[in-house]
């Protein structure tokens, strides 16, 4: 590492191997652009798993990406070192915040025919007599027959009109054979893997560095590749002793770090 003045100058070579928090606090000190942009290489996989999410939802994957590229560099600026949290914590609402944003502004631009804009106004003013009609949320069916449309045209009108209007978490769905409507809240209201990815992905990129080549070896073999201790050590020519050695090793290292990390030493 070069230090000169208030790191004016950072070696490219070293500075991978300075812990994400230090490179926080020394571009919050310095504002050091090799340091920056260090910090947006070291992260850009939370764009990348974000941007995945968001696919197939009319807007080009690349473009995605592009955006949630630029609300990461937005976090990285933002970013306070000193507050005690992840980076990833703080980065990944930023992003999605952005990719919603562009979702808002480009999702009006998708063309939807004349024909479907119409139909879907008249469905909308349409669930709203028969509900107060029927006394209840009406069906596909209802909706048809009250418009003089077929169930295709209405399916179709529906599914075109989701592409550039949002729609509330209180929508209501009729649930047929049950007793209760649904809502979408209560269908989408589940944890998000997304989110539990990007922590994993901190925490093993923090504890693959408290490990030797041969642990790292072991632990690749033995937990993401499959591998029996059988064949890691025919492949590595020591026993299976040695490698169930090694493996308890490896998860102790990796106990200890968990603990530290749930006691926000890191």
């Amino acid at each position: 590492m070069k230090v000169e003045g208030r790191y004016n100058e950072v070696d490219h070579e070293d500075i991978t191997e300075i812990h994400t928090k230090t490179l926080f606090k020394k571009l919050r000190d310095t504002g050091n652009r090799i340091v920056r942009e260090e910090l947006i290489e070291r992260h850009m996989y939370i764009a990348e798993i974000l941007s995945k999410k968001y696919t197939n939802r009319g807007i080009d994957y690349d473009d995605i990406y592009q955006v949630a590229c630029m609300g990461l560099i937005y976090a990285v600026d933002r970013f306070d070192v000193d507050k005690g949290y992840e980076f990833s914590s703080f980065a990944t609402p930023t992003i999605i915040g952005e990719i919603k944003k562009h979702f808002r502004d480009k999702g009006w631009t998708i063309r939807v025919p004349r024909r479907i804009q119409e139909l879907s106004k008249k469905i909308n003013n349409a669930k709203i007599t028969l509900s107060q009609e029927l006394q209840r949320s009406p069906t596909v069916e209802d909706i048809a027959n009250y418009l003089n449309s077929t169930v295709e045209e209405i399916l179709e009108a529906m599914e075109g009109s989701r592409v550039y209007t949002p729609q509330s978490l209180d929508l209501i769905y009729d649930s047929n054979n049950d007793d209760k409507d649904l809502n979408l809240a209560d269908l989408i209201g589940e944890e998000d893997i997304y989110f539990d990815r990007i922590e994993n992905s901190d925490f093993l990129a923090r504890a693959m560095k408290k490990l030797n080549e041969m642990e790292k070896k072991i632990l690749k073999n033995r937990y993401f590749d499959r591998m029996t201790q059988v064949s890691i050590a025919k492949e590595l020519d020591i026993s299976q002793m040695t490698v169930s050695r090694v493996e308890k090793r490896i998860i102790e290292k990796l106990k200890k770090e968990m603990d530290r990390t749930l006691n926000g030493e890191l």
